[in-house]
């Protein structure tokens, strides 16, 4: 019991009816991250083609620089860094939730289907309703067609239970699918103008807003923290699912609604930046490596990594190749896709 409570600092509510331990190095990790990722923030606001100092990056933060820095950092820069750590916060922590209830480490949420599901909806608005309806109404239908995609993968998956494995294989199934279906639908493009569906579907932040950021926030700051409530839930799960019943977990409600959340931030991502790959895969990989696979450690850790990861993919789309912009998606798929290679040469022997 003292080497279990080692590193670890209990908190209890005033009523004594909400009682957690603090793993102390891990809020240690946390506040270096945090750190990193503002570090991190400043730099990628100074760099491009007009080059800004970090003292008058944070100057004009403030509205207290020079008119030109102001403008192109409030209205180009800032919200661009924004969506960027919110995008990669909520992809990978889709990715570490659907690894903890799958009991998968190859599950993300673009390999099993449901950003494959987020983006047929969303190329289908932008090839066949585009201009003739408020492109505001991207966001909503990639959501709805997350949420589809994570419905038919558990109606499928389900025979008297979900099966981690099940779930896994027809989710493969899945995004191959969806992605024939986005194939199909850019070929079939009854204008011939399929840059816009392409570049989307590759991942990019290019030309966002503040009205993107406000479109995710609500997104990840609810539902972030909220599954970090079930961070129980998912440590008893990884027992199998004969154990979690015995010690009186609703196993299959909790599943249920832990794909919920990893599909609203899975969906609330791709809306606002496209289908930017392997995020939701690797960060949650790095977070294990870091703090072990004790859930409500792995979430935080994992969240703040996928941000730093995006941010410096992004900095790098930004200024590698001045003075085009590269899609971010292109550098998160450069180091997640031999990753995932990795992962399954790793992995050939078991199972």
């Amino acid at each position: 019991m003292k080497h279990f409570m080692k590193g670890y600092i209990p908190y209890r509510s005033g009523g004594q009816r909400v009682s957690f331990l603090v793993h102390g190095k891990t809020v240690l990790l946390l506040f270096v991250l945090l750190a990193v990722c503002a570090i991190a923030a400043v730099v990628s606001a100074g760099l491009g083609e007009m080059y800004i100092s970090p003292p008058n990056v944070l100057r004009a933060v403030f509205g207290a620089g020079v008119d030109e820095h102001v403008m192109v950092l409030q209205q180009l820069r800032l919200p661009r860094i924004a969506i960027a750590m919110l995008v990669g916060a909520a992809l990978a922590g889709s990715g570490a939730l659907l690894q903890g209830i799958m009991r998968n480490p190859l599950a993300s949420p673009d390999i099993i289907g449901v950003t494959g599901g987020a983006s047929v909806t969303a190329v289908l608005f932008l090839t066949y309703l585009s201009g003739t309806v408020s492109i505001r109404l991207l966001p909503f239908f990639a959501m709805i067609g997350g949420a589809a995609a994570a419905v038919l993968l558990y109606a499928l998956a389900w025979k008297k239970g979900i099966s981690p494995v099940r779930l896994v294989l027809i989710g493969i199934g899945l995004s191959s699918l969806t992605s024939a279906a986005t194939t199909m639908m850019i070929i079939f493009n009854p204008r011939n103008d399929a840059g816009l569906a392409y570049m989307w579907l590759t991942g990019s932040i290019y030309a966002t807003n503040w009205e993107n950021v406000l479109t995710i926030v609500p997104w990840t700051l609810v539902v972030l923290p909220i599954a970090f409530l079930f961070s129980r839930h998912v440590n008893i799960g990884q027992l199998g699912d004969e154990t979690a019943v015995s010690a009186g977990s609703a196993v299959e409600r909790n599943r249920l609604l832990l794909l919920l959340m990893s599909v609203a931030l899975a969906a609330a991502a791709v809306s606002v930046a496209g289908g930017i790959g392997f995020i939701g895969l690797l960060a949650p990989h790095m977070a294990r490596r870091l703090v072990g696979s004790e859930f409500a450690r792995l979430l935080p850790v994992s969240a703040l990594l996928g941000g730093i990861v995006m941010l410096i993919a992004d900095l790098a789309g930004r200024t590698f190749f001045l003075p085009l912009d590269v899609p971010v998606g292109v550098f998160t798929a450069a180091v997640g896709a031999p990753f995932f290679i990795y992962l399954l040469y790793a992995k050939r022997n078991s199972a």
